[in-house]
């Protein structure tokens, strides 16, 4: 058995893959995997002026003319955006069509699907701060997951806020969602209104990565109010710590909290 630790930079952030695997081709099945989070980037980024999304965005091409995983994603944002009863919503106050709030964790899903497929199934993903816990993690895994401090990673006391153990529980991700680190990025798609002004960030467990990403930016979107949807939600709980300083989380996500 050889345990890894493996960082790729990508994105604009680093996913860190750990675990253990045993006769496999790690290096060939970890370089794959990676691929997969590089081909998102190439298609889907807004920073690349080059991107399949770029020109879109741009009107220099249509979503038909794009790789025809864009349209797979399209088709994606509107389904959550309906599951999110519309505060996940893919387009921009400019009407720009921007899945950033999908593609990092779709991509990381993608990546870890594959190692999974391949013989590497002992491991956990921090895909730039939205964990994933594998299905098949050893019970020698960390299944304890760290809220970060809404404040920035170069801040110098940044650090853990609180601690969740997933062991045992029917949850394989947490997601965060805030503006600490990347300032206002999200926006409210039902008013004009700064989200940043109603909560400085919210973490929310799911079973799902993807899952626990839409709906940490639907519940930023949305404000306080939407840890009374997530509460009511059987397979999600959610921790906010509100723009006043004060701290809120739904009872489920105070029962998987390290004492």
């Amino acid at each position: 058995m050889h345990t890894f630790e493996h960082v790729e930079l990508c994105m604009g952030t680093g996913f860190r893959f750990q675990g253990s695997y045993d006769d496999v081709d790690f290096n060939k099945a970890m370089a794959e995997a990676c691929d997969i989070l590089h081909e998102a980037d190439r298609v889907f980024s807004l920073y690349k002026p080059e991107s399949p999304l770029s020109q879109l965005a741009a009107g220099k091409t249509s979503v038909a003319q794009c790789p025809p995983v864009v349209n797979e994603i399209w088709d994606e944002c509107e389904r959550w955006e309906k599951v999110t009863d519309g505060w996940f919503s893919p387009f921009t106050d400019e009407h720009t069509f921007d899945p950033s709030g999908l593609v990092k964790s779709w991509a990381a899903k993608k990546a870890a699907e594959f190692l999974v497929a391949n013989g590497i199934d002992d491991f956990t993903l921090n895909a730039g701060g939205d964990v994933l816990v594998s299905d098949q993690a050893s019970q020698d895994s960390d299944w304890r997951i760290a809220v970060a401090k809404p404040v920035s990673i170069a801040h110098a006391e940044a650090g853990a806020l609180a601690v969740v153990d997933l062991r045992g529980t029917q949850f394989r991700a947490m997601a965060t969602s805030g503006s600490a680190e990347r300032g206002s990025h999200i926006w409210n798609p039902k008013s004009d209104t700064d989200p940043a002004k109603a909560m400085l960030q919210i973490s929310v467990l799911a079973k799902d990565l993807v899952e626990a990403d839409i709906w940490a930016t639907a519940a930023f979107a949305e404000g306080p109010s939407s840890l009374s949807r997530i509460d009511a939600h059987p397979d999600l709980d959610a921790f906010t710590i509100l723009a006043d300083g004060q701290i809120a989380a739904t009872p489920g996500f105070l029962s998987h909290l390290v004492r």
